[in-house]
C-alpha cells in the first residue's frame, strides 16, 4: 500500500483546520473567564451589548489561534492578518446592526459565517506559508537556504 503524499493543498487545509480548532479554544478557554471578570468589575455590558460581546469573543478567538500560530512557525504578519480576519466580518456587520436593519443575532450568525472566507483569504495573500509543511515553515526553508549545509 502507498503511503499518502501531502501537498501544499492539503497543507493548506490543515493550517485552516488547526487554526479554527485554536479560535474555537481560545473562545472557551479565555471567554468564559473574561466574561466573569467583567461581571465581577461591573462591566456587564461587555458581555451583553452586541458590538463590545462581539468584539471581545473576536479578541478570544485571535488569542488561541495567534498562539498556535506562532507555536507552529507563522510570522507576525501572517498572525496579524489572520486575526484582523477575525474582526472583519463583525466590522461589515456593525453598520446594518446600528441603522437597525440587522438583530443582534444576524451580527452573530452572519459574523461567524464569514469568518471561515476571511481565514481564506488571509491564507490565500500568504500561499506560499500555508502550504508549507507545518515541520518547516516557510522561514524556516528560507532560513536553510540563506545558510548552505556543511
Amino acid at each position: 500500500m502507498k503511503p499518502v503524499v501531502k501537498g501544499p493543498t492539503w497543507n493548506f487545509v490543515q493550517h485552516l483546520l488547526e487554526m479554527t480548532v485554536a479560535m474555537f479554544v481560545g473562545m472557551f478557554a479565555l471567554g468564559m473567564p473574561a466574561g466573569a471578570l467583567f461581571d465581577w468589575l461591573g462591566w456587564s455590558a461587555l458581555n451583553e451589548l452586541t458590538v463590545p460581546s462581539t468584539l471581545v469573543m473576536a479578541t478570544t478567538m485571535s488569542i488561541g489561534m495567534a498562539a498556535w500560530m506562532r507555536f507552529r512557525g507563522c510570522g507576525w504578519q501572517a498572525t496579524a492578518q489572520m486575526c484582523l480576519a477575525m474582526f472583519v466580518p463583525f466590522l461589515v456587520m456593525y453598520p446594518f446592526y446600528l441603522t437597525g436593519l440587522a438583530g443582534s443575532a444576524a451580527v452573530m450568525v452572519v459574523g461567524h459565517v464569514l469568518m471561515t472566507p476571511a481565514m481564506v483569504v488571509a491564507m490565500l495573500l500568504r500561499r506560499d506559508e500555508y502550504t508549507c509543511s507545518h515541520h518547516r515553515p516557510a522561514r524556516a526553508r528560507a532560513a536553510e537556504a540563506v545558510v548552505p549545509a556543511g
